[in-house]
């Protein structure tokens, strides 16, 4: 028997490698918002201790560390050592652009 595949025909290993592919990207987009979250949010905390608004730069202060250790933890635990090296650029990317992001925002320095 003489089995034919089409030009550009998917068969179940190539749908397999298209949907880690996806999810892959995903998970990518995922770090590098969470950077850019994480370094905005620090920047920010930052400011706050330099204006001396204790519970603002406490909340941010809390919402940083939560913010890192899922992100660290998901990296270690979720990821091979391929893909955690590309995920740890990715997410290193979105924190430079989260410290531009804080920086630009304007803080009220009323009391």
């Amino acid at each position: 028997m003489q089995v034919r595949v089409l030009p550009g025909a998917l068969c179940a290993g190539d749908r397999e490698i298209k949907n880690k592919s996806v999810t892959m990207d995903y998970h990518l987009i995922i770090y590098f918002l969470a950077g850019v979250l994480q370094d905005f949010l620090l920047t920010l905390n930052w400011r706050f201790i330099a204006k001396e608004k204790a519970v603002y730069a406490a909340v941010l202060s809390f919402a940083v560390t939560v913010v890192t250790m899922l992100v660290l933890y998901n990296i270690l635990t979720q990821l091979d050592r391929q893909r955690s090296l590309t995920a740890i650029i990715v997410y290193a990317l979105g924190i430079g652009l989260g410290t531009i992001l804080g920086i630009k925002t304007k803080i009220s320095s009323k009391n």
